[in-house]
């Protein structure tokens, strides 16, 4: 299968990096296909509301890296995003791709089928932080009736390294087999 990862950390040796990397091996040894972009790195913008959704030939008009990542996710079965919480929600690196999710709809690209994971973490030790990632996530799943295949949530990490105190890169690790 053909999977497209899409993570939203600026930090290289960060939690979620972790295990977005174990979750990346363990796919590429089950023979999958893993396409990576690490969203906190590139120059993507949020959606514009213009409504010219691929009728550019590019799923965005505004031309910016969100147009490198569109194909990779029309292509692929699977698409797992990954990011740490910030704030109570989705960190502002990844929210411009999960935001124009709707380049989609509004270019009637029918998507539906695919497979979708998350893997986030947090720093307080209470797991429903992250439903501010959660929630959003699924239910943009399942308005683009994608299936959520799993979701791996990690409480309790801050500082680089913190993650290896946990079990989470093995819960990246064995989602893999949810693909």
């Amino acid at each position: 299968m053909k999977i497209t990862v899409i993570t939203g950390s600026p930090r290289r040796r960060g939690n979620s990096f972790a295990m977005t990397d174990a979750f990346v091996k363990e796919a590429e040894r089950l023979g999958h296909t893993v396409r990576r972009f690490d969203a906190a790195l590139m120059k993507i913008g949020g959606c514009r509301a213009c409504q010219t959704c691929f009728k550019t030939g590019k799923a965005c008009s505004f031309d910016d890296d969100f147009n490198l990542i569109a194909p990779a996710i029309m292509e692929a079965g699977a698409v797992v995003f990954s990011m740490p919480t910030y704030w109570y929600s989705i960190p502002a690196q990844i929210k411009g791709v999960i935001d124009r999710l709707f380049s989609f709809v509004v270019g009637g690209k029918d998507i539906a089928g695919k497979k979708c994971g998350l893997i986030a973490c947090c720093e307080e030790g209470d797991v429903t932080v992250m439903d501010g990632i959660r929630m959003p996530l699924e239910r943009s799943a399942a308005l683009l009736r994608w299936e959520m295949a799993g979701e791996v949530l990690v409480p309790g990490v801050l500082n680089e390294g913190d993650i290896d105190n946990t079990d989470g890169c093995k819960q990246a690790a064995e989602l893999a087999h949810k693909f």
